[in-house]
């Protein structure tokens, strides 16, 4: 069985596709065969597992009009058990098109129907529109990335609002699976706070494991590799690994 989360914050810089890249890193290297799926027109998922994205022949944005099988834009990475569904630029026309498109909501859901994969994780855009939308219509799970900073909780109400209409109407199997913090400073007092900030609104939906800010962390893209390839001994390696197994253990549930 697929379990399909989407990694969503509609704000940028949050540690998103940070995330996404090394979660994924980990659940394969635990033997669980992963896609990454990049629905941002930045591409960053796409760069970050080394592949060139302004020479990209198939991509998502290809797929979810029909001009290609899904089949024919997924590429394999470096590492073993994972797998790239890739985007570029192109997307961001995307938004405009679906508008008018029928069952516009589920072009997503429809592309990655029938495949097979232990996970499929989807790194959103920056944004609450129509590719955010499809995201959480082909999701199971959606997991949210918060920095420990101040204006940590702006943003998520709405946020929270959007999965809850979602799940109404779209997709009623969709949950949230958890918040995790990421870019925690521990020399400073404030990240602390937010953590506690964050615990008091979410409870037990907030993640144990905490991402530290962490320089290796912040080069592996790039150099197109995972945190894995990069520097496995480093802090921000460790709390990955740590997350994935979290992840795992919740998803269980």
């Amino acid at each position: 069985m697929t379990n399909t989360i989407a990694i969503l914050n509609q704000k940028g810089g949050v540690g998103k596709t940070t995330t996404t890249l090394n979660l994924a890193a980990y659940l394969s290297k635990r033997g669980k065969t992963v896609l990454v799926v990049d629905l941002d027109p930045q591409g960053n998922a796409t760069s970050g597992l080394g592949e060139a994205k302004n020479n990209l022949e198939t991509s998502i944005y290809d797929v979810l009009f029909s001009r290609a099988a899904t089949h024919q834009a997924i590429k394999e990475t470096n590492l073993k058990n994972l797998y790239l569904l890739p985007a570029n630029a192109q997307l961001a026309a995307s938004e405009v098109e679906l508008a008018d498109t029928t069952q516009r909501e589920f072009k997503l859901k429809m592309a990655l129907k029938g495949l097979d994969y232990d996970y499929i994780l989807i790194d959103c855009p920056p944004s609450l529109g129509l590719l955010s939308v499809n995201a959480l219509t082909a999701a199971e799970y959606v997991l949210v990335p918060v920095q420990t900073e101040y204006y940590a909780l702006e943003g998520l109400g709405q946020l929270l609002e959007v999965i809850q209409r979602v799940n109404a109407g779209l997709n009623p199997g969709l949950q949230l699976l958890g918040v995790v913090m990421t870019m925690h400073d521990s020399r400073t007092s404030l990240s602390d706070q937010v953590v506690d900030e964050i615990k008091k609104h979410f409870g037990s939906k907030l993640m144990d494991t905490i991402i530290p800010r962490n320089v290796r962390l912040a080069e592996a893209p790039s150099h197109g590799k995972t945190i894995v390839e990069h520097d496995k001994w480093s802090k921000g390696a460790r709390s990955y690994k740590a997350l994935a197994k979290e992840i795992e253990t919740r998803v269980k549930k």
